[in-house]
């Protein structure tokens, strides 16, 4: 066991392969020191990694082997699920132990989605002063600014020296673990501007602070959405901003590691919601909760085929008059489908970086529809040469030509369009445009295939 720890120590690329397997090997051999030897070398967010790739079994008996081992760094790392989970495993003490050296801002996300019976346990296990300010931020709106600051602030007067700055610093035995700039602040508490910590160091002790302030400073509100501070941060790479209240005074600060996991989170709700996958699923879960979770997606889709089969049912005549049609119309709903998510998925990931805007949509839809429309007119040659080959019919592969021509084009402007509209009716376009876009390609794509053929061929 111990070449096993120290092959998993030298090992710095997340987990080993076998890593997991050594584990479960200990857990069931109760080898306590075996364990602790594989997992104390590891980070914080690779022991959650492996938390959530071992079964519950494996999971509590890894939890009563290793006591005093987790500590608040993992249990931010969990999702909301396993953080639950593994809470109801740890006993008061090791629960204290874990969230104790935490900052506020760490412990505010740990406890804001479990339930209240939980929220009161880690709440119970805070020193009163560091209870008071995780209660404060909890009082926040979800999903703002408030609930993503961190409390323990490092400011100055805005009259202060370097000198007087860096001595201050230097006394202070309760500073952040963690902190990028010291901000400035007027006498009634209003931050004025911000200093970055390498300058402070570089400057002489003389100069006043005001002279050192950054141009990139900027404030949020406590009720300001999470999403738009997330963007604020990446968009004008913002290391830290003040958080102030209504009356400008400031309450806290926002670091870029948080803005950056609202940033992720945001992007991975979006693609989970391109899938109609709910965006709280996790591998964690269990089968009826992740049936529950997929079911409306998968009733919805119904619906749609259930639609698209009505257009079918329409041209019943012409399909069993040329059964040559039931083969290729299929590959017309596919292409114009596969197309119209191709145009979806940029203009989703593009509305929510906010770069497709009023400004630009309809440059956007014409160049997507231009795209599509040259993609439809080269891959209809190739269709009308299959259709021509295949069952001998020129007519046949001039109506397929033209059937993919019209459903990629349509594709085109469904799959940019249908995104834009949604977000302006202030429907979540990653959690409906899949839907309609698959509907309007494929009852296009069978009606002008069908169509078509009803028109030439008969």
């Amino acid at each position: 066991m111990a070449e096993q720890a120290t092959q998993v120590e030298e090992d710095d690329e997340g987990l080993p392969r076998n890593l997991v397997a050594q584990v479960i090997e200990a857990v069931d051999a109760r080898d306590g020191a075996a364990l602790a030897a594989l997992l104390s070398p590891l980070h914080a967010a690779d022991i959650a990694d492996l938390l959530e790739q071992i079964d519950q079994r494996d999971r509590n008996g890894l939890l009563a082997l290793w006591t005093g081992g987790m500590d608040g760094d993992i249990l931010s790392e969990l999702g909301d699920d396993l953080r639950e989970e593994v809470i109801d495993r740890l006993g008061p003490r090791e629960l204290a132990e874990a969230v104790r050296d935490l900052e506020s801002d760490d412990v505010v996300d740990l406890v804001e989605d479990l339930d209240r019976d939980q929220q009161d346990q880690v709440l119970d296990a805070l020193a009163a002063g560091d209870r008071l300010v995780v209660e404060k931020a909890l009082a926040y709106p979800d999903e703002s600014a408030g609930r993503l600051m961190q409390m323990e602030v490092v400011r100055a007067p805005s009259h202060w020296t370097v000198g007087e700055a860096i001595d201050y610093l230097r006394a202070s035995d309760d500073l952040p673990e963690q902190f990028y700039h010291v901000i400035l602040v007027d006498p009634r508490m209003k931050p004025v501007g911000y200093v970055t910590l390498g300058r402070l160091l570089g400057t002489p002790r003389s100069i006043h602070l005001t002279e050192l302030m950054e141009d990139s400073f900027r404030t949020f509100r406590v009720d300001q959405d999470e999403a738009d501070v997330a963007y604020a941060f990446n968009q004008y790479h913002l290391i830290s901003a003040p958080v102030v209240d209504e009356d400008d005074r400031l309450v806290g600060v926002i670091t870029i590691d948080d803005a950056m996991i609202v940033l992720d989170e945001e992007h991975e709700e979006d693609i989970l919601r391109l899938a109609g996958v709910d965006e709280e699923s996790s591998l964690t879960d269990r089968v009826m909760a992740t049936t529950r979770r997929r079911f409306p997606w998968l009733a919805v889709n119904l619906v749609t085929a259930i639609l698209a089969s009505m257009v079918i049912s329409l041209f019943e005549d012409v399909i069993a008059a040329l059964v040559a049609l039931a083969v290729l119309m299929p590959i017309v709903a596919s292409m114009g489908g596969n197309a119209g998510t191709q145009s979806l998925t940029v203009a989703v990931r593009s509305i929510a970086t906010r770069d497709l805007t009023g400004a630009n949509v309809w440059r956007v839809i014409r160049r997507e529809v231009l795209v599509g429309l040259i993609n439809g007119m080269a891959f209809a040659v190739v269709m009308g040469l299959v259709g021509y080959l295949w069952f001998g019919q020129p007519l046949l592969g001039l109506v397929i030509a033209l059937a993919m021509v019209i459903n990629l084009v349509v594709a085109g402007l469904a799959g940019t369009a249908i995104p834009v509209v949604l977000e302006r009716l202030g429907v979540d376009p990653a959690l409906a445009s899949g839907a309609f876009v698959t509907t309007v390609t494929d009852v296009v794509g069978f009606f002008a295939f069908l169509g078509l053929a009803a028109v030439i061929l008969l």
